[in-house]
This record gives C-alpha cells, structure tokens and sequence, in this order.
C-alpha cells in the first residue's frame, strides 16, 4: 500500500506516472495520498526518485539503463516490471499491468504537455482501453477521460467542458450546457464542441448512439 489512508487496492484508483510534463505538487500529493497502488513508468523514474515519491512498481522497457542499476536507487520492497514489447507504449503496458490485476480504474498523470506526439498517442490510448478499465488522465489544468453513452455528473455553474469526439459520434444529446447539443452528430476534426460551460449547477448528462467521446474538463 503506497498511502497511509484505509485504502483496498483494485477498488480505488490506482495511480500511473507517465513521462510527460511534471504537475505541481500539490495536485500530485493529492492523487498519492488515495492512491493503493502506484506504477512509474520508467521514463519518470528519475524525475520520480528527485521528488522523493513512494511507489509500488517502476515498469518499462528500460532501454536506457540496467536494471541492476535500477535496482540499487528504488527500495528493496519496490518491484521492477521489465516489459519488452516494441509494439506497445509502456503506457499501454502499465494500463495492462493493472487490468491483469483486477484493477477497476486508474488516475493517469505526467501524460500531457513536452512532446506532442506522445500527448496525442496517450489520447487514443485512452479510448483504446476504455472498455477494459475506467481512465482518467489529470494535469494543473484538465481532467481527460472517455465516456460511454448514459454518462452523469455534478458539475457547477460555469465550469468549462468540452465534449471531444475521437471518430464519429451521433445522436449526441447533452443536457445542462450553454450550448445546447440535442441530436447532434461530431465527427473529429470537423466537428467538435469545444469551450461549452455548464448552464447551472446540477447534473450533466450525455447520451450518444455510436462513436468514442471524451469529457475534458479544462480550467482557464
């Protein structure tokens, strides 16, 4: 257990750190504070280490240093996932890690900003996995995560979102926005509804027939 709170692992989120931009401390002390189980991806491990965070599992292909090295700077207790398939990102692989483990959700951090590419491939990933584990991918400035048709939330008045789709997605209805979305299609990159706001505090609902939608909650 990698926090000091009553937490069941494989019931609560667990906690991957990927190698995108750092986020600030306090929202990464949150996150560890509920977290039962935390996986570094190995491109973090040094960033990780310099910070003085605890984890469970540092996982990678670690092409850039042993793994006997590895293992002189982590806690004995601490375990070394060597996985060395090219075909799949080590985000991929932490994502199985822990489906393999009956872990029912994950908080993804460090997946945005510094290099494009990768920011835009951690996207897709989560919707390639969205049917396997519930995702949700935070930094300083948004939540990002798929939804399946019959998605409900408190939001409050005013609060940004953006209902992002990755393919086609029709029949879109969407309850309690500014702009209203009722049997709307949004096809990626033509159509998307970007910078809504939530009309009044109380429940967002959206319903669609087809298609893969993301939810981002983005601050100003």
């Amino acid at each position: 257990m990698s926090s000091h709170h009553v937490v069941r692992e494989a019931q609560e989120p667990a906690l991957i750190i990927a190698n995108g931009q750092s986020c600030g401390n306090e929202l990464i002390g949150q996150l560890l504070e509920w977290s039962p189980f935390i996986i570094v991806l190995d491109g973090a491990l040094e960033r990780v280490l310099e910070l003085g965070l605890k984890f469970d599992v540092v996982l990678g292909d670690f092409d850039h240093q042993s793994l006997d090295s590895i293992r002189m700077k982590i806690p004995p207790d601490t375990k070394i996932e060597y996985v060395p398939d090219q075909e799949k990102t080590d985000l991929e692989k932490g994502l199985e890690y822990l489906i393999e483990r009956k872990f029912t959700a994950v908080n993804i951090i460090w997946a945005t900003g510094k290099r494009s590419d990768h920011y835009i491939n951690n996207i897709a990933i989560l919707a390639r996995y969205q049917d396997k584990i519930s995702q949700v991918m935070i930094d300083d400035h948004s939540r990002i995560y798929p939804i399946k048709t019959g998605f409900k939330k408190f939001f409050k008045k005013g609060e940004n979102i953006s209902l992002i789709p990755l393919n086609k997605v029709e029949n879109i209805h969407a309850t309690n926005l500014e702009w209203t979305l009722t049997n709307h299609t949004l096809e990626y990159p033509f159509n998307t509804s970007s910078s809504n706001k939530i009309r009044e505090s109380g429940i967002m609902e959206v319903t669609f027939d087809s298609g893969i939608l993301l939810v981002m909650e983005c601050l100003d």
